[in-house]
């Protein structure tokens, strides 16, 4: 293992170790925002008919005829036999089916009926006119949609329109939440002297849940070396990752690199050269992926959207990394060198600002923030004008 590390070098041993989950065969009508594990190809053309593309008048298109016999109807749905022969019409709506000796078909609105004749009012008509042909949209056999297409609701119709009821996709991963600490305390409950709330497993949840994670557990766990381990064993026994938060440090009740260790977790890395969440954790076992995040809430969070979701994208085999702009700063800023800094911010689009409260306990400034301004190691000072890198929250 190596010590501690760059961003960037974090970003790349996740992206070596986590893996894809296995597909799942899912109900079509469940399966939004999931992606595709396999090309899905047409069962049969779409339309599987020519198809009346307007309501009017079916027949067989002969150049200048301006007159054709009218007989009966044919609603979309019907299954009635006609077979028109030349010169006569029957009435039909959108989505019927051109009969048989039919190829062509007037708009009502550019004809007129009187006693049993139709008369022809639209002089551009061309045969073939509103039409469907079989398989104008997907001929049998053709792809439909490829292996990595998100499915959103109008693909998922597109599916269903050939008859496709399930779909091979991969799943979103099953999560364990397992948070650390003898000072945490549920919110609604009377605070004692020396506690906390507990407020991570509350906004890692929020964060899953914008997600199609599967399960979503949290544990609790005191500063018990052996309880920590042994909860960790069962949350891994139920999830393909575990989020730990808490006890990463080097701290006399920091239990979490031992628990790893006596749950069989191999640690990749420990330690990021950044500001917040500098201790992070991070391990496989198998396939599964544990991150052991710092304690304090604004290092949780950032932790999360800089490593976890990108992490959970790779599981799901989806683009979930923090979309990615380049925006003026409003103020001038200095910082050390030697840390990656991951500041909350705000911004309009146009420009950014930095949050006051940058301090990680304090969550009040990035419940108003919407991005991160991403500072490199080696940069001191920006000026204000002068772009910055910003990571836009979901």
């Amino acid at each position: 293992m190596e010590k501690m590390i760059s961003v960037e070098r974090a970003v790349t041993l996740i992206n070596e170790a986590v893996m894809p989950l296995d597909p799942v065969t899912m109900d079509l009508a469940s399966a939004r925002g999931r992606v595709l594990a396999a090309d899905v190809v047409a069962p049969q053309s779409i339309p599987a008919y020519p198809q009346s593309g307007m309501d009017g008048y079916a027949f067989a298109f002969r150049d200048g005829a301006q007159t054709y016999r009218l007989d009966g109807e044919i609603a979309a749905g019907s299954d009635r036999a006609l077979n028109l022969p030349p010169g006569m019409a029957t009435r039909i709506f959108t989505g019927a089916a051109v009969p048989p000796g039919a190829d062509t078909v007037l708009v009502q609105e550019r004809s007129s009926v009187r006693e049993g004749t139709l008369q022809v009012l639209d002089p551009n008509l061309r045969k073939g006119d509103n039409v469907r042909p079989v398989g104008s949209e997907i001929m049998q056999g053709a792809k439909a949609l490829e292996r990595g297409h998100r499915l959103h609701p109008a693909s998922i119709g597109f599916l269903a329109g050939m008859g496709i009821a399930s779909v091979s996709v991969f799943p979103g991963p099953r999560v364990s939440v397992l948070v650390t600490g003898n000072e945490l305390q549920e919110p609604g409950l009377p605070l004692g002297y020396g506690q906390v709330y507990d407020a991570n497993s509350r906004a890692l949840r929020a964060c899953l849940e914008q997600l199609p994670v599967s399960v979503v557990d949290v544990f609790r766990c005191g500063d018990d070396p052996q309880h920590l381990a042994r909860t960790l064993e069962q949350a891994l026994d139920r999830s393909d990752l575990v989020l730990v938060t808490g006890g990463v440090s080097v701290g006399d009740y920091d239990f979490t690199l031992n628990a790893f260790e006596a749950a069989g977790v191999e640690r990749i890395f420990h330690k990021i050269r950044q500001k917040p969440g500098k201790p992070i954790l991070f391990g496989m076992k198998g396939r599964k992926a544990v991150f052991g995040l710092p304690g304090n809430p604004a290092s949780v969070l950032t932790c999360y959207y800089e490593y976890v979701l990108p992490a959970i994208g790779i599981m799901m085999q989806q683009q979930t990394t923090l979309e990615k702009r380049m925006l003026p700063l409003s103020q001038d800023h200095t910082k050390p060198a030697g840390l990656t800094h991951f500041l909350k911010a705000g911004t309009d689009g146009e420009k950014v600002w930095l949050q006051g409260g940058q301090e990680s306990y304090k969550l009040s400034s990035l419940a108003t923030a919407n991005c991160l301004v991403v500072l490199p190691e080696a940069l001191t000072q920006v000026s204000a004008g002068e772009r910055v890198e910003v990571h836009l929250f979901p």
